[in-house]
């Protein structure tokens, strides 16, 4: 069983599907940021491109 299967089967043991959505949208949104940043950070102008 994959490491994250096994950390979200432990998170919504005996607490119903609520609290296992909620890790998942967490995480996804952390994802979402870092995936952001990194694509963003090789745009941003320091003034050393002249």
């Amino acid at each position: 069983m994959p490491h994250t299967a096994v950390m979200l089967a432990a998170v919504s043991e005996d607490q119903g599907p609520g609290n296992t959505l909620r890790v998942v949208l967490l995480v996804a949104l952390v994802g979402a940021a870092l995936l952001a940043w990194f694509l963003l950070r090789g745009y941003r102008n320091d003034d050393n491109n002249d």
